[in-house]
């Protein structure tokens, strides 16, 4: 399988600038993992939309797949419900 391009969406940024640095290393290393298998066995698609969900600690990480594009959009999952 082709390895899909990560894009971010600008607010990810500002996301993870409120979130420790431990947690914003796990959380990049499971969005890079999302790039050679972007629907793995953790991930949920989300009811309705072409979105899925996976969790990182305490953390959502959202995604959704256009073509060979991975849009990341990052989260807590207390504050994020979308």
């Amino acid at each position: 399988m082709a390895r899909y391009r990560l894009l971010f969406k600008k607010s990810v940024a500002k996301d993870l600038r409120t979130i420790p640095k431990q947690d914003v290393q796990r959380i990049l290393k499971r969005i890079e993992a999302l790039a050679e298998e972007p629907q793995g066995i953790e991930c949920e698609k989300l009811s309705g939309q072409q979105r899925y969900r996976l969790r990182q600690g305490r953390y959502r990480i959202i995604y959704e797949l256009q073509d060979d594009v991975l849009i990341v959009i990052v989260g807590d999952s207390d504050v994020y419900q979308g």
